[in-house]
This record gives structure tokens, sequence and C-alpha cells, in this order.
């Protein structure tokens, strides 16, 4: 059939199918946003949960007003924010001696007299540990002090930790009427040096003898033979490595204070007694003030310098006496 002049052209026209489609990739970045948003969130969550109230209050200060005197510690923020006018205390994270640190700061809000008590409360702390070590020492089997040990004592005084080694039958510290020590009680003082370094104070050195006196007429007593039997113990313990500087004393009282009283002449009255003295004590001695000799063998009642007399003005005549005499009796 031929086609019509008028006739137009049929034209059919074919879609491709897409499917759902994926919209574009926006919502991508969208939930990308969110996360990075939900994630400084929760970052700034445990940040505030593991700081202390002073630290929140820094950091409030430096969002608040950047210009002021809260500012990011050198050597990273680990170190935190710090006021450069008055630093923020050490939290237990800062510094491994957690205790000492704290013990700082809880100090820093006492009374005088309440700090003092603290500082006398962490004296006794450590000195207890002290003894502690001391006595794990003596017996451990390896050590020097184990062939020995039922002639060391170990106790508290009004003084501080005292540390005795006392002589015993066939087994004297020193040569018979001598301060030559022996080998086994110089490399017993020897290893107790770096033991008694271990804390910060001062000790005293006494040397003591038994009752048993030096001939008629001698002019050398048992006076002078503690003393340079102490002078014996101190430099041996110099030879273990113990610091001069922290001996406060070194004296021998002879025969005048024995451990078994009804028994002067016993072997353990001769002895080397160290003590490692309270700070208030080791200074005492220092200030001049000084302190009864006696008392260094006492372990009871809390030992308090005496204080310093004023010199008199004059001496009172008679007459002042009776009449001073005369008014106390009349009140």
């Amino acid at each position: 059939m031929e086609k019509g002049a008028n006739q137009q052209p049929l034209i059919i026209k074919k879609k491709k199918g897409h499917g759902h489609g994926h919209h574009g990739g926006s919502w991508k970045v969208a939930l990308a946003d969110f996360m990075t948003a939900l994630m400084a969130f929760f970052l700034l969550m445990w940040l505030l949960g593991s700081t202390s109230p002073e630290e929140q209050k820094a950091i409030a200060a430096h969002f608040n007003d950047p210009g002021s005197k809260y500012v990011v510690g050198e050597g990273g923020a680990d170190l935190g924010l710090i006021s450069q006018d008055k630093p923020l205390e050490m939290t237990q994270s800062d510094s491994p001696n957690d205790e000492r640190a704290n013990d700082q700061s809880v100090a820093q809000d006492l009374s005088e007299e309440q700090l003092q008590k603290e500082i006398e409360r962490i004296e006794a702390q450590q000195l207890e540990e002290l003894k502690k070590q001391l006595e794990t020492e003596i017996n451990s089997l390896d050590s020097v002090f184990q062939q020995i040990k039922d002639q060391i004592l170990i106790d508290f005084t009004a003084l501080g930790l005292r540390i005795q080694i006392v002589d015993k039958d066939q087994r004297p510290m020193f040569d018979v009427g001598s301060a030559n020590l022996q080998k086994w009680s110089s490399d017993v003082l020897h290893a107790l040096a770096p033991i008694l370094n271990k804390v910060q104070n001062k000790i005293s050195v006494t040397g003591h003898t038994d009752s048993t006196p030096y001939g008629a007429g001698a002019t050398y007593t048992n006076w002078e033979l503690s003393a340079d039997r102490a002078n014996a113990a101190r430099r041996a313990l110099l030879e273990g490595s113990y610091p001069e500087a922290k001996v406060a004393t070194v004296q021998g009282m002879g025969s005048a204070a024995p451990l078994v009283i009804d028994k002067p002449n016993e072997p353990i009255n001769r002895r080397i007694a160290i003590i490692v003295l309270k700070k208030a004590v080791a200074d005492a001695l220092g200030s001049g003030v000084g302190i009864d000799s006696s008392q260094l063998m006492k372990s009871s009642d809390t030992f308090a310098p005496p204080a310093p007399v004023e010199p008199a003005q004059r001496f009172l005549s008679p007459a002042e006496v009776d009449d001073a005499i005369d008014a106390a009796s009349s009140q």
C-alpha cells in the first residue's frame, strides 16, 4: 500500500529503567558529621569524668576567657590546665609517689598543730616500715645477721627506733677491754648502714659497758671505753656507706644504764645502741638546748627538751628573801 501524502510517520520512544536509584551521596556526608559530633561528645564526657573539680574550673576559665591566667602547661596537654599563680596539686596519676602527694595536698588545709601531728604520723609510719625491713633482713637465711640475730634487739623508745647489738658469752662485739671490733660485728654494722639510710632521720650511737671496773687509779675507765666503742661503731657505719652528716650524736655511757639492772656484770649490758631519732628530737639536739643523755635509754614518757633559763638580773638580799617567804606563807 502506498502512503498517502498527508500521512504522519509513527515515532515510538523507549525509556531505559534505572530502578529506584541512590538519590545521590549527600546522606553520607551528613552521617559522617553526626558520627564525628557524637564521638566528640563522648570524648568530652569521658574527660570531664576523669578530672578533678579544680581542673574542671581551670578548663571552664580557659574557654570562658582564653586570655586568663589559666594556660596549658609546658610539655603538652598531659600536664593539664594549670594556674600560673598557684599550680594545682598533684593527682594520683601525676606521680608515682601517690601517698606522699596526697599527704602533701591534705597538709595545706591543716592548722599548724594538725600539720605537726600529720608529720609525726607519717614519720611513725616510716619508722614502723623500717623496723619491718630490719626484722625481715635479720631473719633472712642468707644475711650476715642470721648467725647473731639473737644478739640484735629492736624496739621503739620515746626518741625513735632503737637497734641494740649486745654481747653474748663467747661472742663479744669487741676485743676484751678495747674498742677493736670483731670481724662479725664489723660486718653487721656495714650491712646495717644502707638499711638505716633508707629514711631521712638522723641517728644517735651510744656505747655501753658492764660494771666491771678497771684497776684502782686507772686513768682509762668504762666511760672512755664506751665512748671509744661508740666511735668505732660510727666509723664502721660510715664504711658501710652511711652519711656522716646524718649522725646526730656519738656518746659513751659507761655502765650507767645497764640493760639488766639487777645483773650489771652480765655480757648483755655490753652493747652498742643505735637510735633512729625522731625529727623533733634531732632538731632539739642540734639547737643547742640539749637533753639529758639518760633520756636516750627511756622508752616511756614523751621527751620534751628543757626551756632555757633566763639569767637573773641580780641576787636578792637576805631581807628580800625573808619578805618573799613571808608573802608565800600568808597565801
